[in-house]
């Protein structure tokens, strides 16, 4: 009596496939999340960079020494609204002061720092 051979796939083979093709699918997922991430802070940053030069020029085009202390505005930039602190501190030379400006996102973490040096005018 002749054996026949049946062709196709165990249900192990099948399991182990779709298993390998899960973690590719994940993986795949992760590195465009990633992307996506990378993506929104780029964005962010440039916002937030747009906001802090707005301050720093604001600073620069008062012609008068900016008085030492800090202040607290909002900053709306592309439908993205950021909290910018402007702190201004005495430097060694009175002729001079240091403006540091803070941008956070809306849950409070920091995007971006500037500093910079304002002299009299």
């Amino acid at each position: 009596m002749k054996r026949v051979r049946q062709v196709g796939f165990t249900l192990i083979e099948v399991l182990v496939a779709l298993g390998i093709v899960a973690i590719a699918l994940a993986a795949g997922t992760q590195a465009s999340m990633a992307l996506t991430r990378n993506a929104q802070r780029q964005s962010d940053v440039m916002l937030a960079q747009i906001c802090a030069e707005n301050e720093l020029i604001k600073t620069r085009l008062a012609k008068q020494l900016p008085a030492v202390g800090d202040a607290g505005s909002t900053c709306v930039q592309a439908e993205a609204t950021f909290g910018v602190t402007v702190s201004t501190t005495a430097t060694l030379n009175p002729n001079f002061r240091r403006v540091d400006v803070q941008v956070v996102d809306v849950d409070q973490a920091p995007v971006l720092r500037i500093s910079t040096v304002v002299g009299r005018y």
